[in-house]
């Protein structure tokens, strides 16, 4: 029997695959989520939610409500547009950040992952500049690099994205078109944009002619501060604005949307045709019920409440435990900080020993094009694990980079 078993490698798989897929890599992240199954692992790699506070009831809820009385629709093809009622809600929620628009404005998507591939997919050819913070979302750097971009980066600073260093690097590069930010609390760097900054980005915008592409799923989760305004309502005319419900309800149903001009959203709907027909029309209304209910605003302000005090918690105990010259950013909300060590330790060699000790973090490379950065740095997660946790985990993290120094 086993000699009638042939290896799939035996055809030489990789002679037949597209050109792009040589640019293509497994995401670090989704690795180091291998290492939460250990039971010991204290993580603070994944972005993960905390699962103990999913609205399970919530859920049940809406599932047995939409089945006995909408199971046909619930259960059947829709649009690829998405579920009325669900995008109305859209509609009406922005609207309270001063974003108006047209209910044909809104897509719902699969994640906000497939919105950045659709966005790929639109619009980058082979070679297409696209410019990043340095570091960015290792998200989008991974669905872009599978179209073939070519990325620029602008540097960040403790108040996000150098937006004066832009001129510059468009003086340079006069055929790039597009920019990629994370407005509120960024994801790795936990920094949020300043007003001032917002207006001098739509302000250049206009003047180079670029596409802004706002992506912003942890806007809601604010734990100081005051709300800013977002980019999209300073440049409407050439934003893509892009949220979800997976940081605020839950991950696992897979909803997310983007904002356009209509001749976005149109080319964007044809490109979901092709991957997915529509986003999943039972998960858009059990959504949708839960959040018509009023079930969604209590539960993201008992979200604040919680990891407020996880972020402090972390703080604290990075200033207890971390040794001189580790420093961090204090993020006004979000999942996430970014620590940077000294220059004689490499956080990508460092994690194995960190695994051993039982702790988990992802390696600052991973959110620079091709790894050209980071070396010294990290991103902790302080969303996922208790405070209890968190502070061991940090203990455990500080242990291992005082013995690395003195050694």
């Amino acid at each position: 029997m086993e000699s009638m078993i042939m290896s799939v490698e035996d055809i030489g798989w990789e002679n037949y695959l597209a050109d792009r897929t040589r640019g293509m890599s497994s995401s670090i992240i989704r690795e180091l989520l291998k290492l939460t199954q250990k039971p010991d692992i204290i993580s603070f790699a994944g972005g993960l939610p905390a699962p103990e506070f999913f609205p399970i009831r919530e859920f049940d809820e809406a599932c047995h409500y939409i089945l006995t009385q909408h199971g046909e629709v619930a259960l059947q093809y829709s649009p690829t547009e998405g579920f009325t009622p669900l995008i109305e809600y859209l509609a009406e929620t922005m609207s309270k950040y001063g974003i108006w628009v047209e209910l044909t404005n809104i897509l719902p998507v699969s994640g906000s992952q497939q919105g950045l591939d659709l966005i790929g997919k639109i619009f980058l050819n082979p070679g297409t500049k696209i410019i990043t913070g340095r570091p960015t979302y290792l998200g989008a750097l991974q669905a872009w690099t599978a179209y073939q971009a070519q990325f620029l980066t602008v540097p960040l600073d403790e108040d996000g994205m150098m937006v004066d260093e832009l001129p510059s690097i468009l003086d340079a590069n006069p055929d790039a078109r597009l920019l990629y930010v994370l407005t509120n609390f960024h994801n790795p760097a936990g920094t949020t944009l300043p007003y001032e900054r917002r207006l001098e980005l739509a302000k250049i915008a206009r003047h180079y002619d670029l596409v802004l592409i706002e992506d912003d799923p942890y806007g809601e989760l604010r734990y100081e501060g005051e709300y800013i305004t977002p980019l999209f309502c300073l440049a409407p005319e050439r934003t893509i604005y892009l949220s979800t419900f997976s940081k605020t309800l839950t991950p696992g149903i897979r909803l997310a949307w983007v904002t356009a001009p209509k001749p976005v959203i149109s080319r964007l709907i044809q490109a979901k045709q092709g991957a997915d027909l529509h986003t999943g029309t039972f998960v858009q209304m059990i959504t949708h019920d839960i959040c018509r209910r009023g079930l969604l605003r209590q539960h993201v302000k008992n979200l604040r409440k919680a990891y407020r005090k996880r972020m402090y918690t972390m703080l604290d105990a990075l200033a207890e435990h971390m040794p001189e010259g580790v420093t961090w950013t204090h993020p006004k909300g979000g999942l996430f900080l970014w620590a940077t060590v000294p220059d004689a330790i490499d956080t990508a060699e460092l994690l194995e020993t960190a695994a051993e000790r039982n702790v988990a973090y992802v390696p600052g490379f991973a959110f620079y094009p091709e790894g050209e950065g980071g070396q010294h740095s990290m991103r902790l997660n302080f969303s996922n694990a208790d405070e209890e946790h968190i502070v061991e985990g940090i203990y455990r993290l500080g242990t291992v980079l005082k013995e690395t120094l003195r050694g």
